[in-house]
């Protein structure tokens, strides 16, 4: 049986890329991280990717870190992780985006069971190799919840088929090497990337780290099926004088990366 995040690029990929909207749980309050969710969705997002605020995030820049000290400082933990998924799944395909210590915590059986019992599609984990993913692996496949692993310009060929392998939902193409943030310009090793990868799989590939604005998803539209933002986002919230206004940005932005998206 398919996810509903598998069903929405089945249903979109020869039409266009999907935006795929991130935050992370507790951000920048419990409530208000659902009040996000929902702003990203009424602007046209596409499916959701909660955030496990983690307090050692190596994938993650300056302000998507900030934005997890504050959720983690507001107590969140995997419920309310869970919470957040539950209620972004009753309005588009979602997932969380977690390293593995929190999954590990919280036990392997267990957190792959409570993501399927929430409605959430499946789990992006970028610091778990495929190496160390046996028991991962039997779970999500006793859950039916997809495994979304991490590649970047740096995987070499051999590596990616294995990855690829193992991977469902779709595949996370890491634009450049380094962390999450708004950046001018796109590095023109991401299109690289997803050449490479549509090589050795049919999975559909969604590429992060950088994109925050319409002409940005636009270009990334063009080659891959989805297009992540996060930092944009957020920093919306962090610089807007009240949560009211963070929230009218984010429909406003979510708007126009939709209609970049929808340009191929």
């Amino acid at each position: 049986m398919s996810t509903p995040l598998e069903d929405l690029f089945a249903k979109t990929r020869n039409e266009r890329a999907i935006l795929i909207g991130y935050v992370p749980a507790g951000f920048p309050t419990k409530d208000g991280c659902l009040a996000i969710i929902k702003a990203m969705v009424d602007g046209g997002v596409d499916a959701i990717e909660v955030g496990f605020p983690y307090s050692d995030p190596v994938m993650d820049g300056p302000v998507i870190q900030a934005a997890a000290e504050l959720a983690l400082s507001n107590g969140v933990g995997a419920r309310d992780v869970f919470d957040a998924l539950e209620y972004a799944a009753t309005l588009v395909p979602s997932v969380v985006m977690t390293y593995w210590n929190p999954i590990e915590r919280f036990g392997v059986a267990e957190f792959a069971k409570e993501i399927s019992a929430r409605g959430g599609s499946g789990v992006i984990t970028p610091d778990l190799t495929i190496e160390e993913s046996s028991q991962w692996i039997a779970e999500t496949d006793r859950s039916g919840v997809n495994r979304i692993y991490v590649v970047a310009p740096s995987t070499v060929s051999e590596r990616l088929a294995a990855v690829t392998a193992q991977s469902s939902g779709f595949i996370y193409a890491a634009s450049l090497m380094g962390v999450t943030g708004t950046r001018n310009s796109l590095s023109t090793d991401a299109s690289a990337l997803v050449g490479r990868v549509r090589e050795v799989t049919k999975t559909p590939i969604a590429v992060g780290l950088g994109v925050s604005t319409a002409s940005q998803a636009a270009e990334v539209a063009q080659y891959a099926d989805g297009v992540i933002v996060g930092s944009a986002f957020i920093k919306k919230v962090q610089e807007a004088e009240s949560l009211e206004a963070g929230l009218a940005a984010v429909t406003q932005l979510a708007a126009e990366l939709a209609a970049g998206v929808r340009t191929r």
